[in-house]
């Protein structure tokens, strides 16, 4: 429904994706993305801007912690699947059995197979991970009803190292017209730049992750980039009801070298 199953024709679909996306020569790569879950023929280009600048850790990076929200089964709280992997026409990635252990060690952390089993905001992430990452384990949560505290906890608790990286899925407003979803959505897009913790649904389906992730950007003195900001009018579908996407990178604040008056 959301990418062909054929594994030929996905990578190279994701490969093209990947290689249209603007990126910029350097050494590092973000600590956290955000990007949509839509069918790719209409957010792939979206995604991929920010999946592109994962590239220079392709060999470092080891771990994904990745949330997504709910579209078909109400959860109460962050829930992790019963599944020890999630299969795509690329292969299988391993959930982090031990990072997911951890998880649930926190009261707002339950494991549900119902709330993953149809779920699509963190399956569609996986094909673009796969080709920019060699090996990796996923943390996958399906988050539901909880607060920005909640999700901060968890993702504070499994921030980790260089090796650690935090994607957040979510699409920003949906069957607008066009005007008015550039509207919303630039308004959202300035909401996220400042590190606003909230946001509601009708701004993003992924507010709930988006607002916990902010909390900690913020603690961790994270700058956001915006990479894209399109909607499905721009690319595949027409102008009359759209959804919106956009994506993010999260970085570490570089630190500002001291001029003397005279340079």
């Amino acid at each position: 429904m959301f990418y062909p199953d054929a594994p030929k024709r996905l990578d190279a679909d994701v490969r093209a994706y990947l290689a249209s996306a603007t990126t910029i020569d350097e050494p590092t790569w973000p600590k956290a993305l955000i990007a949509p879950h839509a069918g790719y023929i209409y957010s792939g280009p979206i995604a991929a801007s920010a999946y592109a600048r994962l590239a220079p850790g392709r060999e470092v990076i080891r771990r994904v912690v990745l949330l997504g929200p709910v579209h078909r089964v109400p959860v109460r709280g962050l829930a992790l699947p019963e599944a020890s992997a999630f299969a795509t026409p690329l292969g299988s990635v391993p959930v982090d059995r031990e990072a997911s252990a951890l998880a649930r060690s926190l009261p707002q952390v339950l494991v549900s197979a119902m709330a993953h089993a149809h779920e699509h905001s963190l399956e569609v992430q996986l094909p673009f991970l796969q080709s920019v990452l060699a090996d990796f384990s996923i943390v996958p949560f399906a988050v539901g009803d909880a607060s920005a505290d909640e999700v901060a906890a968890v993702i504070e608790l499994l921030w980790g190292g260089r090796e650690t990286v935090i994607v957040v899925s979510s699409d920003l407003s949906h069957y607008h017209s066009y005007a008015e979803a550039r509207s919303i959505d630039r308004a959202t897009v300035d909401d996220i730049e400042a590190l606003v913790s909230t946001l509601d649904h009708e701004q993003a389906c992924g507010a709930t992750p988006i607002n916990g992730f902010t909390l900690c950007a913020r603690r961790h003195g994270l700058s956001p980039k915006l990479l894209d900001l399109r909607n499905s009018g721009d690319t595949a579908g027409d102008k009359s009801r759209v959804v919106g996407y956009a994506a993010f990178a999260f970085s570490e604040a570089l630190p500002t070298l001291n001029r003397s008056r005279t340079d």
